[in-house]
């Protein structure tokens, strides 16, 4: 959910890895894996699909 936070945010992949104390290709494995999840084309698709969805809200899901 973090990953999926600071992409709706905007934030490149560089510092969502430093934020999480991930390296750079973990965080971009991560980040394929929900666009292959929400099947999207691209950050702003996903970032579209996952706020549709609430992934991008910290309380809880209804």
């Amino acid at each position: 959910r973090a990953v999926v936070r600071m992409l709706a945010e905007g934030a490149k992949d560089e510092v969502i890895a430093r934020r999480l104390g991930v390296s750079l290709r973990t965080c971009r494995r991560h980040i394929a894996e929900i666009l292959e999840t929400l099947q999207a084309d691209s950050r702003f698709q996903a970032g579209v699909l996952a706020e549709r969805a609430g992934l991008t809200t910290a309380g809880p899901q209804p």
